[in-house]
C-alpha cells in the first residue's frame, strides 16, 4: 500500500527527472536560437542575464515576500509559546533556529523562506495562532521546517533560471523568425526555412512558457508532499497536520496580502475564490489539492 513515506521517495525522484527533462528541453530550445543565428552570443547573453536577476533573487527573496506580506519580526518575548514550539521542533530536525515573523491577518496560514537553513525564517498569520491547536500548529511549523530543511528554495531558484532562460530564449528566437536574422535564412531555400523558422517560433512562443510554468507548478506541488512527509517524521502525528490543513482550507476569506507572486510559498493556496473545483485551477494551481494532501496523511495513521 501507498504510503506519506513511499510517496515522498516517489515525488523526489520525479522531482529530479523534471529539472533533467527541463534541461534537456533549454538545450534544445538553445540549440534551435544558435542554429538559425549561427552565433552563439546572444544565446549567452540571455543564459547570464537569467542566472544573473535569479542569483539576486536567491540572495534577496526573503527580504522581497516579508515586505510583500507584511511581516513582523517578532522576539521569544513577544510570543513565548510560539518560540519554544519552533525551538523543540528545530532541536527534533537538528536545524538552526529560523526567524519568526507574524502576519496580521485573520486568515490561517503560514510560509517559510530563506536562501538556506542558516538563514531560515518561517512567518505565521495570527489568523493561524488563533484558530489552531497546539497539536495543528506543531504540525504546520514542522512542515515549513521541512522547506527549510529540505532546501526547497535552492529548488525554486533554480527552476526559476530554467523559467526564466527558456522565456528570454523563445522571446529572441520569435523576434529573430518575424524580423530576419541569421544567414541560414537568407541561404538556398531560404524562404521555406524562413517559415518553418516562424512556424516553429510560433510554436515555441505559445507553448514554451506555458509547459515552463506547467513543470515549475509541477515540481512545486511534489515539494508539498515530501514537506508533509517529513513533517510527519518530526511530529509522529499525522492527524495534527490532517487537521490544520483543514481548518485553513475551509476558512472563507482569502489572506488580504495574497499575491500569485508569493501564492506558492504558503502551506495552503491563500486565495479562496470558490475555483478550487475547477479543472483548470487545479492544473495551474502551485498546490496539490488538500484531500491529496489529508488522505495521504491519515493513510499513515
Amino acid at each position: 500500500m501507498t504510503t506519506l513515506y513511499t510517496l515522498a521517495e516517489k515525488n523526489t525522484r520525479k522531482t529530479w527527472l523534471y529539472l533533467a527533462g527541463f534541461l534537456i528541453f533549454i538545450i534544445a530550445v538553445g540549440w534551435l536560437v544558435s542554429y538559425f543565428l549561427e552565433t552563439r552570443i546572444i544565446l549567452w547573453l540571455a543564459v547570464i542575464f537569467s542566472i544573473l536577476l535569479s542569483f539576486f533573487s536567491y540572495w534577496h527573496s526573503d527580504k522581497i515576500v516579508l515586505s510583500i506580506s507584511k511581516a513582523k519580526l517578532i522576539k521569544k518575548e513577544d510570543n513565548p509559546e510560539l518560540y519554544r514550539l519552533v525551538e523543540n521542533l528545530c532541536i527534533t530536525a537538528g536545524l538552526p533556529l529560523p526567524k519568526v515573523f507574524i502576519i496580521n491577518d485573520s486568515a490561517p496560514n503560514a510560509f517559510a523562506t530563506g536562501r538556506n537553513p542558516q538563514h531560515g525564517v518561517i512567518a505565521v498569520t495570527t489568523g493561524l495562532l488563533e484558530k489552531l491547536n497546539r497539536a495543528e500548529l506543531e504540525g504546520v511549523i514542522a512542515h515549513e521546517l521541512a522547506h527549510i530543511g529540505n532546501r526547497d528554495i535552492l529548488l525554486s531558484t533554480v527552476v526559476v533560471v530554467m523559467v526564466g532562460t527558456i522565456v528570454l530564449l523563445t522571446d529572441f528566437f520569435f523576434r529573430i523568425a518575424f524580423w530576419g536574422g541569421g544567414r541560414r535564412s537568407g541561404s538556398q531555400g531560404g524562404g521555406q526555412a524562413r517559415i518553418i523558422m516562424i512556424l516553429i517560433a510560433l510554436a515555441l512562443a505559445i507553448l514554451a512558457p506555458i509547459l515552463a510554468h506547467l513543470m515549475k507548478l509541477a515540481i512545486s506541488r511534489k515539494r508539498e508532499f515530501l514537506a508533509d512527509a517529513s513533517a510527519v517524521l518530526l511530529t509522529r502525528y499525522p492527524d495534527g497536520l490532517a487537521q490544520a490543513l483543514e481548518k485553513i482550507s475551509q476558512y472563507p476569506y482569502s489572506l488580504k496580502r495574497a499575491n500569485d507572486a508569493t501564492a506558492h510559498l504558503y502551506i495552503v493556496s491563500p486565495f479562496r475564490r470558490g475555483e478550487r473545483k475547477k479543472w483548470l485551477h487545479r492544473l495551474f494551481s502551485t498546490h496539490p489539492p488538500i484531500n491529496d494532501r489529508v488522505n495521504a496523511l491519515r493513510g499513515m495513521e
